[in-house]
């Protein structure tokens, strides 16, 4: 269970990492106003949603405590960052202010990943 567990957590922060390098290569971009939301952070921000919740379920179902006060803010973060990305994933420039929210959050999100034990 573990190898599987440890799996999920591997594919966890290949989504993180989408999603946070899809922000940090529209940087540039959205200085000159010009950012738009690529489709790898779509793709990002949905397996951190499918993995997560996968997580959630290995864990409960090898018996580990889950803190579901956490799971449940770090979930409510991603589905607001689900829902700028989803929404405005087909504008061909989309506003600093939800571009650099979605940024925020997800660096927020991870965190609260790390330092909230």
């Amino acid at each position: 269970m573990r190898v599987l567990i440890d799996f999920v957590v591997a594919l966890h922060i290949i989504g993180i990492a989408a999603l946070l390098g899809g922000f940090l290569g529209q940087m540039k971009a959205m200085k000159a106003g010009t950012a738009r939301f690529v489709p790898g952070m779509l793709h990002g921000a949905l397996t951190m949603l499918v993995t997560g919740v996968a997580l959630v379920g290995l864990d409960q179902a090898d018996d580990h405590p889950v803190n579901n006060v956490k799971i449940g803010i770090k979930l409510l973060i991603l589905v607001v960052i689900l829902g700028l990305v989803y929404v405005k994933r087909d504008e061909e420039k989309v506003g600093k202010g939800p571009f650099a929210a979605v940024g925020a959050l997800t660096v927020a999100n991870i965190f609260i990943a790390t330092l909230w034990t």
